[in-house]
């Protein structure tokens, strides 16, 4: 299965600046759902809200069962009318709101039991 998980490194077209937002990588990397849930939503500002800190809180919470809370998550990234580039795990940079559907599909297909998913690097 493709990487799911958005990572650490946001691009914004057409800016060329990187935007550095903390999404518990390392967290939902290892499996600590529960330690990623309570990074991202403490997370200040709007790192909360942006597409890649949803689709990991998002894979959390499908890891831990809640998966009626990871659709919302994963919705409101689908939704969101600034796009971002997102870094996969495997290096690929993808459409925030592919990714978020893509999310959606993988919930949809039960994806996210017992450690089914890859994460992203960055």
């Amino acid at each position: 299965m493709s990487a799911l998980l958005v990572a650490a490194i946001l691009v914004t077209a057409p800016l060329p600046d990187v935007e550095q937002v903390d999404v518990a990588f390392d967290d939902v990397a290892a499996g600590r759902n529960a330690a990623a849930i309570a990074q991202i939503e403490s997370s200040a500002g709007d790192a909360v809200d942006h597409p890649a800190s949803l689709i990991n809180l998002g894979v959390a919470y499908a890891r831990e069962g809640d998966h009626a809370q990871a659709r919302r998550l994963f919705e409101r990234a689908a939704k969101m009318n600034r796009h971002y580039q997102l870094e996969t795990a495997g290096g690929a940079w993808v459409d925030s709101q592919a990714l978020a559907k893509r999310a959606l599909a993988a919930l949809d297909r039960g994806a996210f039991a017992s450690g089914a998913t890859r994460t992203a690097l960055r």
